[in-house]
């Protein structure tokens, strides 16, 4: 059996190809630019069989999907910056040209990494222990939400009996070896002293997902053969307090906790201009946006998901709680320097 994996240079991709790596179910395949940075493989990559392509170039999936069993898509454009123009190519097209080349090449799965935010409305509220029922949103939160549901949707469609596609929906995967996610952001701006707290004095709640996590429901499903054609959320089994979780990490890395509490109408004054000049593709292409009405959505609104149906149909259990997981980051953040060395070059 052979597995490719898009995206393995970075959190969740790296993790996955180390855990297929050391099961030995499978022989494993990356596609990955000649510049993209494998630092983060180097115990395994003479395990792995490198083969240097884009998703945006038809040639290199096809020599990429040659003999694989079950392809792992998960690369994309994840933060905010950008044009729809390269969210479109990078997690729209990028995926349909995969698809094809993976079916046109004999693949038997198509595992997709997809996102509870594909799922949020931009005038919607709290989702509070929603299942796989809840529909499309009317209107996304940004482009990444849209684009990221548009492929999803695509996956999904594709499935057919001799090619099982699934999506999973991780919400801010965490945990030791993230360089770049939400949670490491925020703590660098807790850090610096400048994250506000959003909560506007209520309690957020939400389904956070530590990478070992979502590795284990990618090998899971991958075994699995009720998949075909739907789309899971996968959660850890704890439900977190988002800034009671925010507040505890920061203390423990000696921080002090986010207090200063703005007025909800400037916030919303704020992510309207922000947003208005983030269509900029000069401003768009080079920075991520300070605040954005994405990021406030997910600060201050409870987002919890109920994983049933990934038990259901493969299996899927936590594998690490919450207590292990922080004990694991904290110590892989000294590691590193600590969080505002880790997050020094982030834009």
């Amino acid at each position: 059996m052979k597995a490719l994996v898009t995206g393995a240079s970075g959190f969740l991709g790296g993790a996955l190809v180390r855990r297929l790596v050391r099961d030995g179910d499978y022989d494993v395949a990356i596609l990955a630019r000649p510049t993209s940075n494998l630092r983060d493989l180097a115990e395994v990559i003479d395990r792995v069989e490198v083969i240097h392509g884009d998703l945006t170039d038809e040639v290199s999936l096809e020599r990429a999907t040659k003999g694989v069993d079950v392809v792992f898509h998960s690369a994309a454009r994840v933060d905010e910056r950008g044009t729809r123009a390269q969210f479109v190519a990078e997690n729209l097209t990028a995926t349909e040209n995969l698809l094809r080349s993976a079916r046109r090449n004999g693949a038997g799965k198509f595992i997709f990494i997809s996102s509870p935010s594909a799922m949020m409305d931009r005038d919607g509220g709290d989702q509070v222990n929603v299942d796989e029922s809840i529909p499309y949103p009317a209107h996304y939160l940004n482009l990444y939400s849209e684009t990221k549901a548009a492929a999803e949707r695509t996956v999904l469609a594709a499935n057919a009996p001799d090619f099982a596609t699934c999506a999973l929906r991780p919400r801010a995967i965490w945990g030791a070896g993230d360089r770049s996610g939400p949670i490491v952001r925020l703590l660098s701006r807790a850090a610096a002293g400048t994250l506000p707290d959003l909560s506007f004095g209520r309690q957020v709640y939400a389904s956070l997902c530590h990478v070992d996590n979502i590795v284990e429901a990618c090998v899971k499903a991958a075994g699995s053969e009720n998949i075909g054609g739907k789309a899971y959320f996968v959660a850890d089994a704890e439900q977190t307090d988002v800034w009671g979780f925010l507040g505890e990490v920061a203390e423990s890395l000696g921080y002090e906790r986010p207090t200063r509490q703005p007025n909800p109408r400037v916030v919303h004054a704020a992510v309207a201009v922000l947003d208005t000049i983030w269509r900029i593709p000069f401003i768009a292409t080079r920075w991520s946006p300070p605040l954005s009405r994405y990021v406030v959505a997910l600060m201050t609104r409870t987002a919890t998901y109920d994983t049933g149906a990934a038990a259901r149909d493969f299996g899927y259990k936590a594998v690490v709680d919450r207590t292990k997981g922080l004990t694991e980051f904290r110590a892989w953040l000294e590691t590193q320097g600590g969080v505002v060395e880790l997050t020094k070059n982030i834009r």
